[in-house]
């Protein structure tokens, strides 16, 4: 299934998850922000279990701001794992 985070403090307006029904991101999707970036996280995560990359993605700043494209990608994780409880 493909999910919406509308994402907060970042250069991407939204991320677009797609995530199987084992809890497995197949494909992750960034509108806006750094191009070459936004690919390699969706890269670095595809085939990973949502819960595992929250984990390792949480808490990522991005200079001065207390947030970053991948502490989003947690967060909206986080998210979609706690409706889908």
């Amino acid at each position: 299934m493909v999910y919406t985070y509308k994402t907060q403090g970042v250069c991407p307006n939204a991320i677009y998850i797609d995530i199987d029904e084992n809890g497995e991101i197949r494909d992750t999707k960034f509108e806006g922000g750094c191009n070459g970036n936004t690919k390699g996280v969706g890269a670095l995560v595809k085939g990973r279990k949502a819960s595992e990359v929250a984990g390792l993605l949480e808490g990522i700043k991005c200079a001065k701001r207390d947030t970053s494209c991948p502490d989003q990608l947690s967060r909206a994780l986080k998210q979609i794992m706690e409706q889908n409880k």
